[in-house]
């Protein structure tokens, strides 16, 4: 029987006994080993009654078995539902219960907070530790390690991954096989990835960039992963020359770049770092290359969409650019008003369509048709530019944009130039509430370490590179900028903060 994202991705290394993880302690599980706990998971969750479309929602620590889950929902057939593990138990209620999961899999340590949540929701739980042990294993132990795999179409759903949820209720992106076999197929063509290859992946698996990129790409391909729990900056430090590649968010690179033992000798073996899920500072382009000769590669991808642009693995990578649109990916900036296309070189929102687009938002069919058109294009929310050389540029996100007496603000703009001052190390740029203005713009910028920055240095030079409007009316020293896992800057944290400065 016919099942794309099976077959593709795991069913092709049945039997195989060559590597496929590496584990933080050293041991070595092929293809064969992990395809057979995949199987046993998968004989445990169809003998508990559930069927194919079923959803299983699974909020543990990242290891070989939570990626089994993974595996085994794909085999079966079942919608495979991961979820941040910082998630409170309140958090979670809304994603068991708004998904409709039959099974709940969750940490040993986390059964006593969560059994409420899963009763209400007629949900039933199971356990399953980082070390391997729970509930789910003690089941799995007696099971058979063949599972005949469940026929499945490329339309079919694979996964729902819930947005962050800042400007209200998390939404929850259905996606298809064929949307993550396209951009599994797409990128280990686009970055060269071969059977080869060892990622050194330190990423969560609750997120896009560690489950459906990291490691879909390695499985298509056939390489192996050190897989590794967290960042670990000893770790990350003591496994790489074993490896080829890594892909990271932003702070994995700016934390290697200060370890005196980051140097190009142990980065010799490396062919590819890749950087996502944040924009990475232009000052850590340079710096790393300096380091270890090494250019980092930046993409652009989302939760409803995976990846959808990538500097070239060959040619410049231009340092605050996302790059060119993926193979078979159709990229416009749009008026956010009109929906009309804007010649290069204006700033609108991004648009994009290709088979790497979500299928809609469960349950939610009005916000489904608010962003996507039925033509197919998928409004972002981000706002960005294409450059003259056709390179994307993303300038912030539309609900971070400043409306200010009229104009309007972009924070990415300002950013740059507070970026470029001396003693900055990074900053924010949010709008507050004014009683004149309506909005006007706030800076927060975070120091280098041992820099006391010149706040009236700065707000002089800024006078000399950015229109009036463009100003911030009041710039603060903060030691560090809130983000989330994935190391965005949660700036509506940063506007609840700064909300009353003008009050």
């Amino acid at each position: 029987m016919a099942n794309p994202l099976y077959d593709t991705l795991f069913g092709r290394h049945a039997g195989q006994t060559t590597p496929f993880l590496i584990t933080a302690d050293e041991k070595t599980i092929t293809h064969d080993a992990f395809l057979k706990m995949a199987a046993r998971f998968a004989n445990v969750l169809s003998g508990l009654g559930l069927t194919a479309g079923d959803r299983v929602a699974v909020q543990v620590e990242k290891s070989a078995g939570s990626l089994a889950i993974y595996a085994a929902c794909a085999q079966a057939g079942f919608v495979f539902l991961p979820l941040n593990t910082a998630y409170t138990a309140d958090e979670v209620s809304y994603f068991v219960e708004n998904s409709g999961a039959r099974v709940f899999v969750c940490d040993g340590a986390k059964r006593t907070a969560l059994e409420p949540v899963a009763a209400a929701c007629n949900a039933m739980l199971e356990t399953l530790n980082a070390d391997g042990s729970g509930t789910l294993s003690d089941k799995a132990a007696g099971q058979p390690d063949v599972f005949d795999t469940v026929e499945r179409s490329a339309d079919d759903l694979a996964a729902f991954l819930y947005t962050s949820g800042t400007t209200g209720r998390s939404k929850g992106a259905m996606l298809t096989q064929g949307n993550l076999l396209s951009n599994a197929e797409t990128l280990v063509e686009h970055w060269r990835f071969t059977k080869d290859d060892v990622l050194l992946h330190a990423l969560p698996i609750f997120h896009t960039h560690g489950l459906f990129v990291a490691t879909n790409v390695c499985l298509h391909c056939g390489a192996a992963m050190i897989f590794l729990p967290k960042f670990d900056q000893d770790a990350i430090v003591h496994f790489m020359p074993r490896a080829t590649t890594m892909m990271g968010v932003p702070t994995f690179y700016t934390r290697l770049l200060s370890d005196a033992r980051f140097t190009p000798e142990l980065t010799r073996h490396m062919r590819l770092f890749v950087s996502g899920s944040a924009p990475l500072l232009a000052d850590t382009h340079v710096q790393f290359e300096q380091r270890t000769g090494h250019r980092i590669l930046e993409r652009y991808g989302m939760t409803e969409t995976n990846m959808n642009t990538s500097n070239p693995y060959d040619g410049e990578r231009r340092a605050g650019t996302v790059g060119f649109p993926l193979p078979g990916v159709e990229l416009k900036i749009t008026n956010p008003a009109t929906g009309a296309t804007l010649p290069d070189g204006e700033i609108g929102q991004i648009e994009v369509r290709g088979p790497n687009v979500f299928k809609g938002y469960w349950q939610m069919p009005e916000k489904t048709r608010e962003e996507l058109r039925e033509d197919g294009f998928f409004i972002t929310g981000d706002l960005g530019v294409i450059d003259p050389d056709g390179y994307v540029q993303i300038v912030g996100r539309n609900k971070d944009l400043i409306i200010s007496g009229g104009y309007n603000i972009y924070p990415k703009e300002v950013e740059l130039v507070l970026d470029d001052q001396p003693g900055i190390l990074e900053s924010a740029v949010i709008g507050v509430p004014h009683p004149d203005f309506g909005e006007t713009v706030v800076g927060v910028v975070v120091p280098e370490t041992g820099a006391t920055p010149d706040l009236d240095a700065i707000a002089a030079a800024i006078s000399t590179s950015l229109a009036r409007f463009k100003h911030p009316r009041k710039l603060v020293i903060a030691d560090e900028l809130p983000r989330n896992t994935m190391g965005k800057v949660q700036k509506n944290i940063l506007r609840d903060q700064y909300k009353d400065a003008f009050s």
